[in-house]
Formats: structure tokens, C-alpha cells, sequence
């Protein structure tokens, strides 16, 4: 396969609905299942390849890595920074 014949945001970007696609086939396709990446660009779309599809699922255990470890804090949602009460527990 030639990269060259990729367009620019076949491999940069990801749709809302991409994104969604990807994570349905990450829970079809577990790591045991053969030719797991192609399965997943298949099923993701929009002229995803199986190394971008990889690449994309690197980049996601990074960040929830990141996460995990504290290295990136968690949001407060709007809601409990207008209303601190509705999330307290009587």
C-alpha cells in the first residue's frame, strides 16, 4: 500500500462518528482476533487504514494512561460547578 495516496485528513482526523465506529469494532474485534487492524479500518470507514486504526488505538492507551497516572485532571462538569449541591448525598 502506498502512503503517499493517502489524503491529509484520512490520517489526521477522525469524525464524532468515526470515533464511534472505531470504538464498536474495538469491542468486535478483540486482540486475539486475526487480521484485527484491517477488520477495524474496514469496519471505521471513511479510508482508514490498519495502520492508522493502530496508530489511533496507541495514541488512546496513552492518553488513558495519562489519565490513570494523574498526569491529566479530570474536568468538573458545569452542572457541579453552577450547582455544587445537586451532586452531594444526604
Amino acid at each position: 500500500m502506498a502512503s503517499g495516496s493517502l489524503s491529509r485528513s484520512s490520517t489526521s482526523s477522525w469524525t464524532p462518528q468515526q470515533n464511534k465506529l472505531f470504538e464498536r469494532a474495538l469491542a468486535v474485534y478483540d486482540k486475539d482476533t486475526p487480521d484485527r487492524w484491517q477488520n477495524v479500518a474496514r469496519a471505521v470507514g471513511g479510508g482508514k487504514t490498519a495502520e492508522e486504526v493502530k496508530k489511533h488505538y496507541e495514541l488512546l492507551l496513552e492518553d488513558l494512561h495519562s489519565i490513570e497516572s494523574g498526569r491529566v485532571p479530570l474536568r468538573r462538569s458545569k452542572l457541579h460547578e453552577n450547582h455544587p449541591s445537586s451532586l452531594e448525598i444526604n
